[in-house]
């Protein structure tokens, strides 16, 4: 495994495909680069809006109220989960390449003039079929803008 240490990536979310965005922020994880991710709500997902909604509602449903599972709502949560969701999270490297990811809804004040990346093979360009936002999904699933 290749390690570049002390790399720091800043990646562009607005108008890229989640899952296929999310495997190539983990690989670049597990590689040793510190990944920061902005624009997390305009991500995008493939597919019709009313079926994922749907799915996601009933995911969000599964176990106990007080004692979890607890499933996030918030755009750059779900950014998260998603990605940590392609680590080997319960090992040790895949612990330590989820400490080294930040996403942000927005682009911070801190990050506005850094360079900031785009991945090309996960451009919202290459979906033929229907997509929407990670934000217009958070809003449906019961996200306050306010939080």
């Amino acid at each position: 495994m290749k390690t570049t240490k002390n790399t720091i990536t800043i990646i562009n979310a607005n108008g890229l495909i989640l899952g296929r965005m999310a495997s190539k922020v983990a690989k670049r994880l597990l590689n040793g680069e510190e990944v920061i991710i902005v624009n997390a709500e305009k991500s995008v997902l493939s597919g019709k809006k009313k079926s994922k909604v749907a799915e996601a509602k009933e995911f969000l449903e599964v176990g106990a109220p007080m004692r979890g599972p607890f499933h996030y709502r918030r755009p750059d949560r779900i950014m998260r989960k998603t990605v940590r969701g392609m680590l080997p999270f319960k090992q040790p490297k895949g612990k330590n390449a989820y400490k080294r990811l930040k996403v942000f809804m927005g682009v911070p004040d801190e990050l506005r003039d850094r360079k900031m990346d785009t991945l090309a093979e996960a451009q919202v360009t290459k979906l033929k079929g229907p997509h929407f936002t990670l934000a217009e999904l958070a809003k449906e699933v019961g996200w306050n803008q306010g939080e």
